[in-house]
């Protein structure tokens, strides 16, 4: 079962290339297309946009489909896209490309962590979760900044062409290792569509966008923070953020493990809970260059040991129809990026200093607590059975 999630993990990894690479490139895609930097920020937003809207659409429009095969169609999709992005002659059709390499990223998440689910004993379904994000985490921490060195060197094109290889790889992978059986039957839109009517199901969703835009408002501004703050140079930046990849790695295995063990809805609790006031003590650590890297450390930590257990929550709550619903959990993830990002960048506007996008996230993760201890009040209830 290792070796068929394996491919999974490949998957979230080249997704995760794309994703943020392309961050790292914009100096060079901007000089390469004739735009500004700004300008090239577009390509950033419009892969979110991309995600928010091909998650839950894709998923539907595909749901006949098994499992397995939805994966290939996902993962093949992203190949193309990508293939697309390294061959775009002009900075407008790179924009459109990233919006349509976005659509999906969410989908693909969604069903992967279902078929890497039912692929273990239902003890350690989260840890399966786990494993298939850990593709994401490793991106951030090797692959990103590999990815951005080939960039420099070679030009940006060659980055995108690399991660084609890589996705195509994770299709080859899917196709050949990942059991057909056992992964699901092909679902049925009503009884999707019926699991959004669940208050569990919705309280969820609500608390990602809130709680973990925190995570994304201290994110979003970490390199001004880290270097006007705590008073590193530029070229700390890289290393703290390879930090915060180290902890998003860690945060992910461990969060896995604890949710298998624990009641999930207790688990995220918890780490809002503590993610809050880790942001809130960030406001004055930031200003120490002991404390600071920790500080960074934890808040990636305790976000991404938050994905497994919202996972198996999620999955309760759908119980047979959990296709729609678990890939709505990365728009919800998308939307918290944005709402987090613009959020902090308004009480920067506002004059109120560096350390404010720390007390917006502390106060957007308190949020996301309170939301989560009204889903531990609501208990695990078996979702209700609606006929197509």
């Amino acid at each position: 079962m290792r070796v068929a999630i394996l491919p999974l993990a490949l998957g979230t990894f080249a997704i995760g290339l794309t994703e943020f690479a392309v961050m790292g490139l914009l100096p060079q895609i901007a000089t390469g297309l004739d735009v500004s930097v700004p300008a090239a920020g577009t390509l950033v937003t419009a892969y979110a946009i991309g995600v928010v809207v091909g998650a839950p659409l894709l998923t539907a429009v595909s749901l006949r489909l098994p499992r397995t095969r939805m994966l290939i169609l996902f993962m093949a999709m992203f190949a193309v896209g990508n293939a697309l992005a390294a061959a775009a002659p002009s900075f407008g059709l790179l924009v459109a490309v990233r919006f349509l390499t976005g659509l999906p990223h969410g989908a693909f998440f969604g069903v992967a962590a279902l078929v890497a689910a039912s692929l273990v004993p239902e003890e350690r379904r989260a840890r399966a979760v786990a494993a298939v994000f850990l593709g994401l985490t490793v991106a951030n921490v090797l692959g990103v900044p590999a990815a951005t060195a080939l960039g420099s060197v070679v030009g940006w094109r060659a980055a995108f062409a690399v991660i084609v290889v890589v996705a195509l790889t994770s299709v080859a992978g899917i196709a050949l290792l990942v059991p057909r059986a056992g992964v699901g039957t092909p679902a049925r839109l009503g009884a999707e569509l019926a699991v959004f009517r669940q208050r569990s199901v919705l309280l969820v969703l609500a608390m990602i966008v809130l709680g973990c835009g925190g995570l994304f408002a201290f994110y979003s501004y970490i390199a001004p923070v880290i270097t006007g703050l705590a008073g590193f140079g530029s070229d700390v930046v890289p290393v703290l953020l390879g930090v915060f990849g180290l902890g998003m790695t860690l945060g992910t295995v461990l969060g896995g493990r604890v949710a298998d063990r624990v009641d999930p809805r207790r688990v995220m609790v918890v780490l809002l809970a503590a993610q809050a006031v880790l942001l809130a003590a960030a406001v004055l650590a930031l200003h120490s260059r002991w404390l600071a890297p920790l500080v960074v450390f934890g808040v990636g930590l305790l976000g991404l040991a938050l994905v497994p257990a919202v996972q198996s929550v999620v999955m309760d709550a759908a119980r047979d129809a959990p296709v729609l619903a678990s890939a709505a959990i990365h728009s919800a993830f998308n939307v918290a990026n944005a709402l987090g990002a613009a959020l902090g960048g308004v009480a920067l506007a506002a004059g109120l200093g560096l350390g404010a996008p720390s007390a917006v996230g502390a106060l957007l993760a308190a949020m996301g607590a309170v939301l989560a201890v009204f889903s531990l009040r609501a208990g695990t209830r078996p979702a209700a059975t609606v006929d197509a």
